[in-house]
């Protein structure tokens, strides 16, 4: 052992080369390609933040957000929203970000830092397996969409396809302009054809070798659906009237679905390698076309309408608790927090990289997309309503009805529709795929770093594995009950969820880790420049309390004001209890597993809570240059690295030295990271100062 550690009992100075060599591979840097040659770095920066960006630039800001600034006061929205972003997501953001590249490992692995919230990663692999399936049905929809735009004539135009019904809106003008009316049981018959007596059931009179039709109006007028929406319903879902009438699969649909799965494996083939130059476009792309449209847009008659409609104020509405929760919860998903998704796209990082930056920059960026795309859709929105002679808000909608619905029938309207529906649906597949790619990589990565030494060189098997087994549940929502799955997953996988894991992180890394040994960890990375400048001090305030607070704030409001999600009706109670199970499922995994770290760690009941609360021997970077330079910086700033910086030997020493590693009692004792004392040290001495009984003085253990 080195002077300093014989001197001080400290078993977390680093040995020197010539006293103990370690046989677990903690790969060098190099100058040239990865730091990390086991499992990779991003090509360049650039790939890391446009990955991010695609993943958090996501349909959402598209179909969401707009919709929301509309219902809640407008422009005002924009309070609520900007301050939620400071308290809740900038800090979430970073906190990820950071986390992740510190420890170089995926959701699950990266809880060595604190063992007893580890099942907060399993939680997320599985609901991000949920959202993968059905995230990957809504990209089906826009290929399908995408594809059928290639006509001289959109499809969704007219009542005249076989699929229309005698609701279809169209033909109540088309009647009309012919010279006719609709009468009672949806028919068009000429004014000629009908008795006096027939024309006073509908308040039409003869009018001077004419008729007078100013008191008719359609008598299926509240019935009335958009050419539009019966494309969607009865062509593209061919839509059952409930969930309990499954009729098959929409075998255009199931084909759509493959070549979607085919398209995400192709750019996921070489992991980070591939997407990260794939990014290069699809995270771009969109604001090119957002740009463009927003150039179309405002050169439609009526735009001013929309425009006016979105930024308008009521700062009425900011007295409105639902307002504020809506702004949490939008920002909270928009910059898809707490998903374990920006863990493993920041663990492909070099470990020097400036994620202070990156983090900020991202997170803004999408903010500020989510405001842009506002104005796009909004304007072409007020082109509509101009264009049918309605209001704005009788026209704007939310979710898959405006984008499958109001934007392609405001689309049909323009000049050379067919190249507006080709950009706009386009830019949603690439929109999708971004957000795609990182689920998929991190329900992948989160596997292989579980398995290292199986899967690691098997990754592409693993993809491959992982698509096939996606498309075939993926197939249940392209039946004819499809889009009650979406809905069923999309309402109890990806909400309660995710805000109890936001909850979960920042108590565990605040509070069980320390936030002064995390924001140590921090200063090893990006240096003191940010981490001493007064404004950093902002973060370990959210961390500790607002961010806490808010999300708790958040998941009471939700709880107290519940009510079962709906999907053309009620969910039949088998698929409330799926839609629960699915939950459940998610959640689950953090008192198993608390439960598990407890039981299997030694000692009495205190001794077992502060072994699993407390950082494992392999928490730390991974490479051991980093791992010196993190003990030395922790020391100097009064904290502790928490991992060891050299770890144990996994092979027998030579017999001038101790098989265990250490100049401690001589037995045979076989490496394992989560050792019968918890720090393979002698029975009598099983709490040393190794971080774990003086993690940060604002932690419970210290």
């Amino acid at each position: 052992m080195t002077a300093y550690a014989a001197s001080t009992g400290d078993l977390t100075a680093a040995p020197s080369a010539s006293e103990f060599k370690s046989e677990v591979e903690l790969l060098d840097a190099d100058d040239d390609g990865d730091e990390n040659k086991e499992r990779g770095n991003w090509g360049s920066k650039m790939d890391f933040v446009l990955s991010c960006l695609g993943y958090a630039v996501g349909l959402g800001n598209v179909w969401r957000f707009p919709y929301l600034a509309y219902r809640n006061g407008g422009g005002a929205f924009l309070v609520p929203y900007v301050i939620m972003l400071a308290f809740a997501g900038l800090p979430l953001f970073l906190l990820e970000v950071a986390f992740g590249q510190y420890c170089s490992s995926g959701p699950i692995t990266c809880w060595r830092s604190v063992p007893i919230m580890r099942g907060i990663g399993y939680g997320q692999i599985f609901v991000g397996a949920y959202v993968a399936i059905y995230y990957n049905v809504i990209i089906t929809y826009t290929i399908y969409y995408f594809f059928a735009s290639f006509a001289r004539v959109l499809p969704w135009v007219g009542c005249h396809h076989d699929f229309n019904t005698l609701y279809c809106s169209d033909l109540y003008q088309v009647c009309v302009d012919a010279g006719g009316i609709v009468t009672f049981n949806g028919t068009c018959v000429q004014l000629s054809s009908l008795s006096n007596s027939e024309l006073g059931a509908y308040n039409i009179t003869k009018n001077f070798g004419g008729y007078n039709t100013t008191g008719y109006s359609d008598p299926l007028e509240k019935d009335r659906v958009s050419a539009s929406e019966e494309y969607w319903k009865y062509s593209v879902l061919h839509e059952s009237p409930n969930m309990n009438e499954q009729n098959g699969v929409v075998w255009g649909l199931a084909l759509s679905l493959l070549a979607a799965w085919i398209l995400i494996f192709f750019c996921l083939i070489k992991g980070i390698k591939s997407s990260g130059k794939v990014v290069y476009f699809t995270a771009t792309f969109p604001y090119l076309v957002l740009v463009i449209l927003l150039i179309r847009g405002l050169t439609l008659p009526g735009y001013e309408k929309g425009i006016k409609f979105f930024v308008t104020p009521d700062f009425k509405q900011i007295g409105n608790a639902q307002v504020w929760l809506d702004a949490a919860v939008q920002i909270f998903y928009s910059l898809s927090a707490a998903s374990g998704g920006l863990v493993t796209l920041s663990s492909y990082n070099k470990f020097k990289n400036d994620c202070y930056f990156d983090s900020l920059f991202v997170a803004v960026a999408n903010c500020c997309t989510s405001v842009f795309a506002g104005f796009v859709i909004f304007s072409i929105i007020g082109f509509m309503a101009h264009e049918l002679g309605k209001e704005v808000d009788e026209v704007v909608d939310a979710g898959f009805g405006l984008a499958f619905i109001a934007y392609p029938a405001a689309v049909a309207r323009m000049p050379v529709p067919t190249i507006w529906s080709l950009l706009f649906f386009f830019m949603l597949l690439t929109l999708g795929l971004d957000s795609q790619f990182t689920i998929m990589e991190n329900v992948v990565t989160a596997i292989v770093d579980e398995f290292p030494d199986q899967l690691r060189k098997r990754k592409v098997w693993v993809m491959l594995t992982a698509s096939v087994i996606g498309y075939i549940l993926g197939l249940t929502c392209v039946t004819t009950t499809g889009p009650y799955w979406v809905a069923l997953l999309d309402s109890y996988g990806a909400g309660f969820p995710y805000l109890v894991y936001a909850l979960m992180e920042t108590v565990a890394i605040a509070w069980l880790y320390g936030v002064k040994r995390f924001v140590n960890d921090v200063r090893v990375m990006i240096g003191d420049k940010y981490v001493n400048h007064p404004t950093f001090f902002w973060w370990p305030i959210c961390w500790c309390a607002l961010t806490p607070a808010l999300m708790t704030f958040v998941l009471m409001f939700n709880f107290i004001n519940w009510s079962e999600p709906e999907y053309n009706g009620p969910f039949p109670p088998w698929a409330r209890g799926i839609g629960w199970m699915v939950t459940l499922s998610g959640i689950i995994w953090i008192p198993l597993n608390a439960i598990w770290e407890v039981y299997s760690a030694p000692g009495n009941i205190i001794d077992r809570l502060r072994v699993a609360a407390n950082p494992s021997e392999l928490w730390g970077p991974a490479l051991q240059r980093f791992r010196n330079e993190a003990a030395e910086v922790h020391k100097l700033n009064g904290t502790t690295m928490g991992g060891r910086v050299l770890l144990p030997s996994t092979k027998k020493q030579p017999a001038s030295r101790p098989t265990n590693g250490f100049n401690v009692a001589e037995k045979s004792v076989k490496y394992n990271p989560r050792p019968s004392n918890g720090f393979n040290v002698p029975q009598d001495n099983p709490y040393p100062d190794n971080g774990r009984t003086n993690p940060g003085f604002d932690s419970p253990m210290a």
